[in-house]
Order: C-alpha cells, then sequence, then structure tokens
C-alpha cells in the first residue's frame, strides 16, 4: 500500500522508477517505500544520500518494504490498527 494515501500497490516487484501511485501519485520507487529507509538517512550504509525521499530515484539497494506489498489481504499493522479503531468506537456506543 502507498505510504501517502494507502492505496493498493499492485504492481509486481521490481518496482520501476516510473511507476506512480494510482489515486495520489506519489513515486513508488522512492525512499518512503523502501525497507532500508530510516527517518533520518538509511540502514544501508553504501548508498547515496537522497534529499528528497518522497521522489523517485536511482538507488541501486531499493527493495520494497514488507509493509508496503499487496498480497490480497489486509496487513497485519492495517488489521491491528482497524481492530483498535473498531474497539474505541464501541466505548462510545
Amino acid at each position: 500500500m502507498c505510504w501517502y494515501c494507502g492505496s493498493s500497490i499492485k504492481d509486481p516487484e521490481p518496482i520501476g522508477r516510473q511507476l506512480r501511485c494510482p489515486d495520489c501519485g506519489k513515486d513508488l520507487r522512492s525512499c518512503m517505500h523502501c525497507r532500508h529507509n530510516l527517518k533520518d538517512g538509511c540502514k544501508e550504509a553504501q548508498a547515496e544520500k537522497i534529499q528528497d525521499k518522497e521522489r523517485a530515484n536511482f538507488c541501486d539497494w531499493f527493495s520494497l518494504d514488507g509493509r508496503f506489498r499487496q498480497e490480497g489481504k489486509p496487513q497485519a499493522g492495517a488489521a491491528a490498527s482497524d481492530s483498535a479503531k473498531a474497539a474505541f468506537n464501541n466505548l462510545f456506543s
């Protein structure tokens, strides 16, 4: 799913540099979707420093983060989030 809008990513890997989210238009081959992404850098010490983590790049270390893979079923985090929301809403009904 897209890091920005949550839309499902159905494109097979490898993710090409030209691919964009069908809903919001954000680049899919960006640091934001990479498993090596850290808030202040990259887990791969050999990777170049990327200035704009939201834009497509040519990083050789790019690998789609498992949290964003679409496998036809809700992600574990999404299911837990939905369950927590339902429990919260039940408090007020």
